[in-house]
């Protein structure tokens, strides 16, 4: 696998989604599912053309979803089939933006190889540029404005309401589509995508949609709006600035007023956290600057059923690990979410890994349970001078596994010294798959004073 094709991840992986806000009122129930349940008589999709690829053969169809506000969205919908690989009754479907090129072409291969069965794009989530020339974070600002114009009475105006009514047409087609291509059905899928497009992935499984077996939201490390914006704040002196799209809007932080609160209860991944019960793996990058360090911890309890996370580590929001080279800097999440994938399409399950932090003769400790036995694992421990850690350097650290639990040890450091993070990371395997899966971090110190 060559450099220019791994790059294709990172890629795909571009794009940045803030959405923070102050203390919400009790969870309102939005009216997400019942726009994606509304009928669209726009809805159509064809097989546009089938060809053959040096790595397999690519069914590229093309979508109309719906028709929003006026402008009718469109997309590229292609599935990837390598040779001597079946369809199966599970399927991937990765939601991105932009269009397919040779180089997301060739992940898509590559995945579905790995995967042992053909996986999906979705592309064009969201439609854009829109509104004047408005894309992204800046494109989802204007449409939560308008909504709080409207004063609560335009419940459709967040653009992820749209982006999620995208997937789940992509479902219908896939459905049709197998049925017809390969006379094979397509019964569950597993949902994935990155930024924006894992707030997407979330929200999708929040429709309760029963055919979406499986989650893997990637980089969107911000569930729990009512704590995330006041700890970031602490943590960093300040609001991201990788989150101006929203507070030059006023949306950062969130105005006081009910429509304001029931905006950020209609898209907070949170608020739905009771019907959100499927499994589901997080994968998020250690230096991303868009959340907090352990911004996991702030809703990590609150999710139901099997859940996992995978940090990656010296990896920002497009996942690529900086103190790696060529294909390896790109390996965590493609192995990451191929064997998650996996285990899924042939129903093996995920091991089971409990931990817990606690203190042990002026040590921190971290102590691990896993269901099987690990290949491998490790602490990762990085330093700062603040609770900011978005420019710190992880390294690793060994741990001892003994009797079935891995444990490591960690020196805290002294008051005014600074702050530490650490967490664990165990290896597993599957059908020649390498792949990681994490604990939750902890932080422990005390800021350096300022000079």
């Amino acid at each position: 696998m060559s450099l220019r094709l791994v790059s294709g991840l990172a890629l795909a992986l571009v794009g940045a989604v803030g959405w923070l806000g102050e203390p919400l009122l009790a969870p309102a129930r939005a009216d997400l599912v019942g726009y994606v349940k509304k009928p669209e008589p726009a809805f159509a999709w064809k097989l546009k053309e089938k060809s053959n690829h040096p790595l397999g053969t690519v069914y590229d169809l093309d979508l109309t979803s719906q028709t929003w506000h006026g402008i009718t969205w469109t997309h590229q919908l292609q599935v990837y089939q390598p040779a001597n690989v079946a369809p199966n009754a599970t399927m991937l479907l990765y939601n991105t933006g932009g269009k397919a090129n040779d180089l997301t072409i060739r992940l898509g291969m590559e995945l579905a190889r790995r995967i042992k069965a053909p996986v999906a794009f979705l592309y064009d989530i969201p439609n854009q540029p829109l509104f004047g020339n408005l894309r992204e974070d800046a494109l989802i600002a204007e449409t939560f404005v308008r909504y709080l114009d409207s004063k609560g009475q335009e419940d459709d105006w967040p653009l992820l309401f749209p982006m999620v009514k995208g997937v789940v047409k992509a479902m219908d087609v896939l459905q049709a589509f197998a049925l017809k291509e390969w006379n094979h059905p397509v019964k569950h899928f597993i949902i994935a995508g990155a930024s924006k497009r894992g707030w997407t992935t979330w929200l999708t499984a929040a429709t309760g949609d029963p055919r979406v077996k499986a989650i893997a939201p990637l980089v969107i490390d911000t569930l729990n709006l009512q704590k995330q914006l006041p700890y970031q704040k602490e943590s960093f002196g300040h609001y991201s600035e990788m989150i101006d799209d929203y507070t030059k809007r006023g949306l950062v932080p969130m105005p006081d007023t009910p429509e304001a609160r029931k905006l950020w209860a209609m898209v907070d991944p949170w608020v739905y956290r009771e019907r959100l019960t499927l499994p589901k793996l997080l994968i998020h990058g250690n230096n991303d600057r868009y959340w907090t360090t352990d911004a996991l911890n702030l809703y990590w309890d609150d999710l139901k059923g099997d859940k996992w996370v995978m940090y990656v580590p010296n990896a920002g929001h497009n996942l690529r690990q900086t103190d790696k080279n060529g294909i390896e800097q790109f390996l965590y999440v493609i192995d990451g979410l191929s064997a998650y994938v996996r285990h899924y399409t042939i129903d093996n399950p995920m091991p089971r890994i409990t931990w817990t932090h606690d203190d042990h003769a002026g040590q921190l400790r971290l102590t691990i349970e896993s269901s099987q036995p690990p290949v491998a694992a490790r602490l990762w421990v990085a330093t700062a001078d603040t609770r900011d850690f978005r420019n710190a350097k992880w390294t690793e650290q060994p741990v001892t596994i003994k009797d079935g639990k891995v444990v490591g040890l960690v020196t805290p450091p002294k008051a005014g010294d600074g702050c530490l993070a650490f967490f664990g990371e165990l290896d597993y395997e599957l059908d020649g798959l390498k792949y990681h899966l994490s604990t939750q971090i902890r932080i422990a110190g005390t800021p350096k004073p300022a000079k």
